[in-house]
């Protein structure tokens, strides 16, 4: 028989270390199941997490302009959340992801049961890729090899419905833009 399967003989702990120990599984066993957090699931769980308005404006290379009222992920705890948990959201609304730098990016759809368009966007808020059509719950990565500043998400078919192409440009005070309005 393996060591790890002989029985061990009991040891016998101190009254003392006894009660402590009775004291600490009782107590973590009313946190688990008392706690604030009981019979919630994680949407519930991230709640908390605010995230600022704002607006943007998508011009195309023929000169279309198509505005859109954002909400924007600046924290890391934002970014994280992003979208996760919703069941809708309007057609002319979507999300900013500020990354407060520039290097490749890669997004998944976790959570997520909007399935969207997510456009990658350069310092200056050109568009340099599309992920068009996410699947939504997905765990697969969905990379953006470029230089990637911010991300926009937005509702599955938008692009294309609109004609936003990579090269287009989104306007926003995070790209030097004035404030839209």
């Amino acid at each position: 028989m393996p060591a790890l399967d002989r029985p061990h003989p009991a040891v016998p702990l101190h009254p003392t270390r006894r009660r402590v120990l009775a004291g600490l599984a009782a107590g973590a066993g009313l946190a688990v199941a008392g706690g604030p957090l009981a019979g919630r699931g994680a949407a519930w769980a991230q709640s908390d997490i605010v995230f600022e308005r704002g607006r943007v404006s998508i011009v195309t290379h023929d000169g279309r302009r198509y505005p859109f009222t954002v909400e924007i992920a600046r924290t890391r705890a934002q970014r994280a959340r992003g979208l996760m948990y919703r069941r809708e959201m309007a057609a002319d609304h979507g999300m900013l992801f500020d990354f407060d730098g520039v290097r490749p990016r890669a997004f998944w759809m976790k959570n997520t049961y909007i399935p969207l368009d997510i456009l990658f966007l350069e310092a200056d808020g050109r568009i340099w890729s599309i992920a068009s059509d996410t699947t939504p719950l997905s765990e697969d990565n969905i990379v953006a090899d470029g230089p990637i500043r911010a991300a926009l998400e937005l509702k599955a078919g938008t692009c294309r419905l609109l004609g936003i192409e990579p090269g287009d440009d989104v306007r926003h005070p995070m790209f030097g833009d004035p404030p839209q309005e």
